[in-house]
């Protein structure tokens, strides 16, 4: 397998993960203009896209998909709660997820994980194939027991590092929307996600990902920091996703 992204932050996320037959994005935040630039980056085209999971329907994760999947005849893949949120616009081909049943796209499996985010019906995902597991984690405001369970034994890993407390606390944004993106079904901060850490086979994990990091709120340097008393021995690369190039493709093997 391998991974890349086209971008990730709050103005706009895609992750693209793929094995030798199947290709999948995770989301799709950006113009279909932008997107076909940003694959081009990465060698693909959007002929190359066999499907789109979504994981909610917030703008900076559903903006293309619509306009791509129709342009495009793209399934896509999402919750009926998603679905019914509409944010994404009408779409050609409709799946529907349920968040505890997992499935198959080509010879991609595809693990749907609930998780608690202030939107209609949010899941993330775990992707596998030939044995190894891909899992993308952001948009959550808590790790629960069964996130943590799921995402023990992932060999790359997407992470949410969204915010840095005092810096959420002492910035611009008024106080119900920090009181949104600090709560139990908000956004996760730099320690939250240094913690589940703890919980994960971090030996075989090749790849840690910072990723869904604020330009308000957070700096990568904050998320690494909250990071590295978790990683003392650990032999894996850590990588950090930024807003406007994303991460180029990396190997999962």
């Amino acid at each position: 397998m391998r991974i890349a992204s086209l971008g990730s932050g709050s103005r706009g996320n895609a992750t693209i993960i793929e094995d030798e037959n199947t290709c999948v994005l995770v989301d799709l935040g950006f113009s279909v203009k932008e997107t076909v630039v940003r694959l081009r980056r990465l060698g693909r085209q959007p002929e190359d896209i066999d499907a789109i999971l979504v994981t909610h329907e917030h703008a900076d994760h559903v903006h293309g998909v619509a306009p791509f999947a129709r342009k495009f005849n793209i399934p896509v893949y999402m919750t009926p709660g998603t679905n019914a949120g509409r944010s994404t616009g009408d779409v050609p081909r409709w799946q529907s997820v349920n968040c505890h049943r997992s499935f198959r796209i080509g010879s991609l499996g595809v693990e749907p994980v609930p998780v608690p985010h202030d939107a209609r019906e949010p899941c993330q995902y775990i992707v596998a194939s030939g044995g190894c597991r891909v899992g993308v984690l952001t948009d959550l405001g808590h790790i629960t027991p069964y996130v943590a369970e799921r995402y023990a034994d992932c060999d790359a890993l997407l992470l949410e590092f969204n915010h840095d407390v005092e810096m959420l606390e002492r910035g611009p944004y008024p106080w119900p929307l920090k009181r949104r993106v600090g709560g139990m079904h908000g956004h996760l901060n730099n320690n939250q996600s240094a913690q589940l850490l703890a919980t994960v086979e971090c030996e075989r994990l090749q790849h840690l990902i910072v990723c869904h990091i604020s330009q308000q709120n957070n700096h990568p340097e904050l998320a690494v920091g909250a990071l590295e008393p978790h990683l003392d021995g650990w032999s894996g690369q850590l990588h950090v996703a930024c807003q406007n190039e994303g991460f180029d493709w990396m190997a999962v093997d």
